[in-house]
């Protein structure tokens, strides 16, 4: 059984936004951290799982992206996966989700892959559209917000989805097919030293989908903007006393008292 998850490359939490004069796009200036989106980190480890339990599975990685979605690609081989696969687009490139999913099913189709996993959705862009889009252009069926998955025999797998209001949704899935996985499905590992210094040279296998990438898919990306600021703090200083009294102040201009 081959199974295939795919990654993305997002901007860490700690990196400051900056965007461009124009609106239209992110400025780097050198020091943006980048790391791998963490749902789909739940992805990889249920893979890496699910190969624990049975026998004859590998495990693919592969990721979408310009040129430094590589070490995200080499992070997935670090945690466990048995090879790695980078789809390589422009560093400018905007990628809809229907574009994404178009490249993750171009790569697909040649892997004979008998289940893909995918996170939920993607901590940038939050679209949760790149998993489904991918069985469609595949003709797979699809769950999405899996929270338990069980292999039922060769050909099914037992899933539970997560549904809105807490509700739990259970269906027994075919495969192929393609699973989108929720957070707190398991808990993802730390790398092991044997696979840091495996994947320190193992061969990531590249693919050129620069021109693919350059369509709109039906999408366009617009403008970016920062969120409005609809208030401030203030931050009273001085002794308990005159904090009090500068309470009483503002509560008094306000209105409240």
């Amino acid at each position: 059984m081959k199974i295939l998850v795919c990654i993305k490359q997002v901007r860490d939490d700690t990196s400051p936004i900056m965007i461009g004069s124009e609106g239209k796009d992110y400025l780097d200036d050198g020091n943006t951290v980048f790391r791998m989106n963490r749902l789909d980190e739940y992805a990889l480890e249920e893979a890496i799982l699910i190969r624990e339990k049975n026998k004859g599975i590998v495990v693919d990685a592969v990721s979408v992206g310009p040129d430094r979605a590589r070490a995200v690609v080499r992070k997935a081989l670090e945690k466990g996966a048995d090879n790695g696969f980078h789809i390589v687009t422009g560093e400018a490139a905007y990628a809809p989700p229907l574009v994404t999913a178009a490249l993750l099913a171009s790569f697909a189709r040649s892997g004979d892959y008998d289940l893909i996993l995918t996170g939920v959705m993607s901590e940038d862009d939050m679209n949760g559209q790149t998993g489904s889009m991918l069985a469609g252009f595949l003709g797979l069926p699809c769950a999405v917000s899996v929270i338990e998955e069980e292999i039922n025999g060769n050909a099914f797998i037992d899933v539970t989805s997560e549904l809105e209001g807490g509700m739990r949704e259970q269906a027994v899935i075919s495969m192929p097919c393609v699973l989108t996985i929720q957070s707190g499905i398991n808990r993802p590992r730390y790398p092991s030293l044997s696979n840091v210094l495996r994947a320190k040279t193992q061969e990531i296998i590249t693919r050129d989908g620069t021109e693919q990438a350059e369509q709109d898919g039906g999408m366009a990306q617009v403008t970016l903007s920062y969120p409005v600021k609809t208030g401030r703090g203030i931050i009273l200083d001085g002794t308990p006393e005159e904090k009090a009294i500068q309470l009483l102040d503002i509560l008094h201009e306000k209105a409240l008292v």
